[in-house]
């Protein structure tokens, strides 16, 4: 994957439209530029643990555990961080992801901020990678995952 092109285009706009290796668009966007119209079908994307602590209430250590020791793609639902302006958030919640694949977590690393991710879109684009994503995957999780170490599983 040529992250250079993909920082540039994404730094320049705000935005990037990626076809992954399945041949899905998906969407990366600054949260600052969601706007309400834009649908809450939308998910923060992490590179680092500590990351968390930017967009969600603080956590146990359980709850950090669980995230950090995630062996298939896991989306979490939390409480949002009440400093958080920008981004879906639905009754107080948002959904976030750690994304641990190596070229995934490097283009995020180069990001360096929280950046939402919206799948499966039908933009026009430019840019492809043959690298698959990893929260297109069958086996991807979703699990509700509360500050004090309260966890529901959604989809598993």
């Amino acid at each position: 994957m040529e992250h250079s092109q993909l920082l540039s285009a994404f730094r320049e706009k705000g935005i990037l439209h990626l076809k992954e290796g399945n041949g899905k668009v998906i969407t990366f966007m600054k949260p600052a530029l969601w706007k309400t119209e834009m649908g809450e079908d939308w998910t923060f994307l992490l590179f680092d643990l500590f990351q968390i602590r930017t967009i969600c209430e603080p956590f146990a250590e359980v709850s950090l555990d669980i995230v950090e020791y995630a062996n298939k793609p896991t989306i979490y639902h939390s409480p949002a961080n009440r400093i958080i302006k920008d981004g879906p958030i639905v009754d107080g919640v948002l959904k976030f992801s750690l994304v641990m694949e190596p070229n995934w977590n490097k283009l995020l690393f180069q990001i360096s901020q929280p950046v939402l991710v919206k799948l499966d879109t039908n933009e026009a684009t430019t840019h492809q990678t043959p690298i698959l994503f990893p929260l297109l995957s069958p086996s991807t999780k979703e699990m509700f995952l509360g500050p004090e170490g309260d966890v529901k599983i959604i989809k598993g």
